[in-house]
């Protein structure tokens, strides 16, 4: 398991947590607008050894509520699953963040008990995937399946959709929320230029059209909400 980094505390990431974040290395997806792009290459080398993360959780444990894993994508790595029980056997709860991409070993880390919350980033209506995901080929049906598999309310969980000002339009965030109906959450999360792109002129959009998308989406999601407004 490759780990680019761990940020010491986190009051927003993970629901009624105090939390830390770690970052895994490497990612399947090049999606434009990722605020992560030398995490997600891997360009600067820069790594943490489980055994350091480790330790630091156990020193932190008396701090902290629970650990975030992110990315990149957690999931492709080797040994997430190790990684988790360790984090679990400290007393921690954890938060997964994923792209959905791999429902097979979504669904076996949730029925081994090893994450108390997900977070799945929705890119797009399914149409638009390919181009939002940043990739030639997206298996859209395995995005079908983690995206059923959370509503059935095996973990508690939420969607989220980064929304851009060149990749989403009315129709694709319409097309989008159907897809989503009946979420038990769904935020709207407005880009934000970290400097870090993986494709620096994307753009963003105005609060008038995020409010705009978040009355369609709340035709399907009655809860979605907006998120760095």
């Amino acid at each position: 398991m490759i780990i680019g980094g761990i940020t010491n505390l986190t009051l927003l990431d993970f629901p009624e947590k105090v939390a830390c974040t770690v970052f895994t290395v490497g990612c399947n997806f090049r999606c434009p607008f990722c605020h992560n792009n030398t995490l997600v290459c891997g360009n600067d080398g820069k790594q943490i050894s489980v055994v350091e993360a480790l330790r630091f959780l156990q020193k932190r444990k008396h701090v902290l509520e629970g650990v975030c894993l992110t990315g990149g994508e957690p999931l492709i790595q080797n040994g997430v699953e190790e990684f988790l029980q360790a984090v679990k056997s400290l007393g921690y709860s954890v938060k997964l963040d994923t792209n959905g991409a791999y429902p097979e070993r979504l669904q076996t880390i949730v029925k081994a008990g090893l994450v108390d919350y997900v977070a799945m980033d929705v890119k797009n209506s399914k149409d638009k995937y390919c181009i939002t995901a940043g990739c030639n080929e997206v298996d859209v049906k395995k995005i079908e399946q983690s995206v059923e598999y959370l509503k059935s309310g095996a973990v508690d969980y939420e969607f989220r959709t980064t929304v851009t000002g060149n990749l989403h339009d009315e129709q694709s965030i319409t097309e989008m929320a159907q897809w989503l109906t009946g979420s038990k959450r769904l935020y709207l999360q407005m880009f934000v230029n970290s400097g870090d792109l993986i494709v620096p002129s994307t753009i963003g959009c105005d609060e008038q059209t995020m409010r705009r998308y978040l009355e369609i989406v709340r035709q399907y999601v009655p809860s979605a909400e907006l998120r760095g407004l």
